[in-house]
């Protein structure tokens, strides 16, 4: 690969020398011990706030270097030492700073509000406001240690699950039309989106038999994950799991109750779109391994990395020329790394680094879906550029909740200006299928997750256990219900719950169905509104985590809280079946 398509891990450390060097120098400066016990003296605050901002900010340097030159080439033992060390290195500074919570928590309310409109401390303020709503689910130090400690054998169950899922599963190679099709996660997305139907259902039912197969150990291991969620949540005096998860992420309740009753209420336009693609593929009977087959054929967009990313540029002009600017920046100063190369991790992210610029993984190839990718992933890292330059370090980064409204809010507005150019009929028609299924994928089908997530939970802390027959009927009671009439929900989609790795990150899928709603509101105020709607969102992007997800997303003219912002999204979804339809 050309070195201009590389990422220049050299501003981070110009060698792997120079890591190793200052490692070891971090080793002997995790020390923090001088300040237990006086974190109620502003001076002694101040001074643990900024060395631990200090080390924070070596420590990510060290991470994310290890992170993407283990990436480059996931072949490479040194790199795996690297991640390994750093991994060690932050258990003992994690340890070494578990006083912390628990001091800032026993201090007096009047002395933390006192810090909190101190201005000295200004950069630490909603830190501090989270400190103060967290006095109730805060322990003591030696109970903190205890829970900390079990964090490591709580957490196995998801590297049980990884393990079942990328070791064990028993997936079988699939003979049909005299060629063999060795079945992976992979290959099963890409013959799931193929015209064959035999093989899909072939592939689907294979695929399924798998996961079946080893049924009675995945509903242990998803239940005792369940219940790991409810024993930290009782563990921290909170009502329930998901209102633990929700107060972690400073999200009111009612954004989650908003999203499940606002989009059951929307179903029917899910059904009428799957009514209609069932017409277009000509099917008697649709069945799940018929769903994600696109309806419009050869229309892809086949374009060389150059290419696709200017046309990136160009679809991303309402966001104005400093943004399409910081775009060619990331691009002519290699933020990116871009092709697909042995020993390469698959797929694509971002990660920010406070010191240097955000890193962008690629693996390009000239497909619609890849150059979606580079605005998705580029949407990421200008969100941490501008949060990085106009926060402290201590309010740059953003909160998960918002992870994602930037990265959609680049796709909408991609598509929506593909659309407004393009003349051939059925390139257009592609594109609308497109969105229709961005939406799909990302806001009906990620709540009908969390709202499985939602019930399974209420079961356990209901005293009601789980295993593989009831966790199947609710799983199929709700793709019934999602799916409609439509789409024949029957047989081994019941058992779809078993391969969602998500779920072991609990109540943490529905922040991609918030994050698409947000960005289809913002993007249809910034085409709409123009100016000023694009400076409310600059100033959104520029926000960090200087307050709730919820409240910074009121910047950009998006209120969760209300039912109208979930309702306008959904008319997008309607909107764009009938234009689809027209054609």
């Amino acid at each position: 690969m050309d070195n201009r398509y590389r990422w220049a891990t050299e501003e981070i450390y110009s060698s792997d020398e120079a890591w190793n060097k200052e490692f070891d120098l971090l080793k002997t400066q995790l020390d923090f011990s001088v300040f237990r016990g006086k974190l109620g003296e502003k001076s002694q605050f101040l001074a643990c706030m900024k060395e631990q901002e200090r080390v924070g900010r070596i420590f990510e340097k060290l991470s994310v270097y290890a992170m993407m030159k283990h990436d480059e080439d996931t072949k490479n033992a040194l790199y795996d030492s690297f991640n390994a060390k750093i991994m060690s290195l932050g258990a003992v500074f994690g340890s070494n700073t578990a006083f912390i919570m628990p001091e800032l928590t026993s201090l007096d309310e009047k002395v933390l509000k006192d810090y909190i409109l101190d201005k000295d401390l200004s950069e630490y303020d909603y830190f501090l406001k989270n400190v103060l709503k967290e006095k109730a689910h805060i322990l003591s130090e030696s109970e903190e240690k205890i829970l900390a400690e079990s964090g490591e054998a709580l957490s196995s169950f998801r590297d049980i699950f990884t393990k079942i899922d990328n070791a064990d599963l028993p997936l079988p190679t699939i003979k049909h039309l005299n060629k063999s099709y060795p079945l992976s996660h992979g290959t099963y997305g890409v013959i799931m989106h193929g015209e064959d139907r035999a093989l899909r259902k072939k592939a689907f039912d294979k695929y399924y038999g798998a996961y079946i197969a080893l049924l009675n150990t995945i509903s242990s291991t998803y239940y005792g994950s369940v219940k790991k969620d409810v024993f930290y949540a009782k563990a921290r005096k909170y009502n329930s799991a998901l209102e633990k998860a929700l107060f972690g992420e400073d999200v009111d309740r009612v954004v989650y109750d908003n999203l499940i009753s606002s989009t059951n209420k929307a179903l029917p336009s899910l059904h009428k779109y799957m009514r209609e693609k069932k017409k277009l593929l000509g099917l008697k009977k649709m069945y799940m391994y018929d769903v994600y087959v696109p309806v419009v054929e050869g229309a892809e967009l086949k374009l060389e990395y150059e290419d696709a990313y200017d046309l990136v540029v160009k679809g991303l002009a309402p966001l104005g020329k400093e943004y399409q600017d910081l775009l060619i920046k990331a691009k002519e100063n290699r933020w990116l790394d871009v092709y697909e190369q042995k020993g390469k991790r698959s797929g694509a992210y971002s990660v920010a680094v406070y010191d240097t610029h955000p890193y962008v993984l690629l693996n390009y190839q000239k497909t619609t879906h890849d150059v979606f990718t580079i605005a998705h992933e580029m949407g990421h890292s200008i969100h941490s550029y501008f949060s990085n330059k106009t926060q402290p370090y201590a309010k740059a980064d953003y909160k998960i909740f918002v992870a994602e409204v930037a990265s959609t809010v680049n796709e909408v507005l991609l598509i929506r200006y593909l659309l407004s150019v393009e003349k051939d009929k059925k390139l257009k028609k592609y594109l609308l299928s497109y969105l229709l299924e961005m939406i799909r994928t990302t806001l009906f089908r990620q709540t009908q997750f969390a709202e499985f997530e939602q019930i399974v939970h209420q079961m356990v802390e209901n005293g009601q256990p789980l295993n593989k027959d009831n966790l199947s009927e609710i799983y199929l009671g709700l793709n019934q219900k999602y799916y409609g009439k439509s789409v024949v929900s029957k047989g081994n989609i019941q058992y779809e719950w078993a391969r969602i790795p998500h779920f072991y990150r609990a109540f943490y899928v529905y922040k991609y169905a918030t994050g698409i709603i947000s960005a289809l509101a913002i993007s249809d105020r910034i085409l709409t509104e123009g100016q000023s709607a694009v400076e409310d969102y600059f100033k959104f992007l520029s926000s960090g985590s200087s307050d709730g997800p919820v409240e910074l997303l009121k910047i950009a003219g998006v209120d969760l809280t209300d039912k109208k912002t979930f309702t306008k999204a959904f008319k997008v979804f309607k909107d764009t079946l009938d234009e689809f339809i027209s054609l």
